[in-house]
């Protein structure tokens, strides 16, 4: 399902491309320009973080912050990532989806719109929110549950990740 959303961030990547350089020729080719156009571009830039990033989290691809991780065994790395899961991961998830679900369904029920002149629907923007958190919950999840796994034997599990160029 991740990678299925996976791919709809980067569609909308592309398309948030293509707006942009339409918006920026109409506006100065044709002397046109509409608030709709620059408000379905945060719009779609919001997808792309909240539906791309369980499926980077599937990819192992995610950002980290490696003070100490890059140096440890497999297995210590399998306890950090449970530990992390456990302490950090799933409250911040449960924190955002308690938070957002109410804002969006709320946003929704007023059919709330733009304040701008010409802009758009907000609401499921808004949505993108609770959506992207309940699916970046349930792979992390499936990350917990596979971490759980190679720790107990079950699984091979591969904990590597590339570096960044420093």
């Amino acid at each position: 399902m991740n990678r299925f959303f996976g791919i709809v961030a980067a569609v909308l990547v592309a398309a948030a491309c293509a707006i942009s350089a339409g918006n920026a020729l109409s506006r100065y080719a044709l002397d046109l320009s509409s608030n709709a156009f620059l408000e379905i571009q945060w719009q779609m830039f919001a997808g792309v973080f909240l539906l791309g990033a369980p499926y980077v989290l599937k990819l192992n691809e995610h950002v980290r912050v490696d003070l100490i991780y890059g140096g440890l065994n497999a297995r210590r790395k399998l306890w950090v990532d449970v530990t992390g899961y456990l302490v950090f991961f799933f409250p911040v998830c449960f924190i955002m989806l308690e938070m957002a679900w109410p804002w969006a369904w709320t946003s929704y029920l007023e059919g709330e719109i733009s304040a701008n002149a010409g802009g758009l629907a907000v609401w499921p923007a808004k949505f993108l929110l609770p959506f992207g958190f309940t699916l970046l919950a349930l792979q992390g999840l499936a990350e917990f549950i596979r971490r759980i796994a190679a720790l107990r034997g079950d699984i091979a599990l591969d904990v590597r990740y590339e570096k960044p160029v420093q």
